[in-house]
């Protein structure tokens, strides 16, 4: 059984990493689709363009922000397909989760952490 990683897109992909995933709804500036070597870009399972849009503009703060991309989550339909996506390549190796944001503890990180890993005990 392998381990469910979290690391920003510009570190150096590395073996350990095993599945990369990116789940920014935006592709990093900087950053080469080689250079990424993602196995996935799941789009779907960032904040909304409005909910990002609204937090990076301070238009709400990021207890209100994420609150929103919970509630965003639970309402995705996306996620079933992704969290079994993880739930399989888990069973091989490792699956990376991969973000640009450089801080990450203030963005929308730990509400994705948070969900993904209650559903990985489901």
């Amino acid at each position: 059984m392998g381990e469910l990683r979290w690391k920003r897109i510009y570190d150096t992909a590395e073996e350990e990493d095993g599945f990369r995933i990116l789940v920014d709804r935006l592709w990093p500036r900087g950053v080469g689709k080689a250079a990424a070597q993602l196995g996935a870009w799941a789009r779907d399972v960032a904040p909304s363009a409005a909910l990002r849009s609204a937090f990076h503009k301070n238009e709400t703060d990021y207890k209100t922000f994420a609150e929103a991309y919970e509630k965003e989550l639970y309402d995705n339909d996306e996620m079933t397909e992704f969290i079994k996506e993880i739930k399989n390549k888990l069973k091989t190796g490792n699956v990376t989760l991969l973000y640009a944001s450089r801080e990450p503890e203030h963005s929308q990180i730990p509400v994705l952490r948070s969900f993904i890993e209650k559903r990985l005990k489901e």
